[in-house]
């Protein structure tokens, strides 16, 4: 699923109950993975176009999680990949669930979203949002992980965010917000 640029379904963020102006924002930056416990926080990842991020969220160990990843596969560089793990799909997402259940967190408490893999590039052959989405979905499925809800695909940005207290997840485009 995604959302046309089109398409004006929006919701405000006291709708979401999430008062941002005073959560402490901590970013994911592009290629790299963030965890945090602090019940004040927001993790945000800026302009996901053809990358992807995930979110994940556990509220009984109260820990959340987000990777901004973005290439699929490791082996077109694994010593890219052994130096940065976070900029490839399957390296970096094993890697957040390993650090995630570190800090306490179970898979079955877990609540993962992701959102991103859109075609940005104009005149570029290759698809490599779609195969980015395609690893997340690969990689989660094998663990049996479901994906509680995605917006991915399409030809718009996204930026990202997950409330670490309270687990919700949204994200933005052209100053619209739209809940995962």
């Amino acid at each position: 699923m995604h959302i046309q640029e089109d398409q004006t379904v929006s919701i405000e963020l006291d709708v979401l109950k999430v008062p941002l102006a005073a959560k402490k924002k901590i970013v994911v930056d592009v290629a790299d993975m963030k965890i945090s416990r602090d019940p004040d926080a927001v993790l945000m990842t800026l302009a996901l176009g053809s990358c992807v991020g995930l979110a994940v969220h556990d509220p009984v160990a109260q820990v959340g999680g987000m990777i901004h990843f973005m290439l699929p596969l490791s082996t077109k560089d694994p010593q890219k990949a052994r130096c940065n793990p976070c900029m490839y799909g399957d390296t970096g997402i094993p890697l957040l669930f390993h650090t995630m259940y570190e800090a306490g967190a179970k898979k079955e408490n877990m609540r993962v979203v992701i959102a991103g893999g859109a075609s940005v590039l104009h005149g570029v052959t290759s698809d490599i949002g779609g195969h980015n989405i395609t690893i997340a979905r690969k990689l989660l499925w094998k663990n049996g992980v479901i994906i509680a809800a995605e917006d991915t695909g399409g030809t718009i940005p996204r930026t990202l965010y997950l409330d670490v207290a309270s687990g919700k997840t949204w994200f933005t485009n052209n100053g619209r917000i739209f809940e995962l």
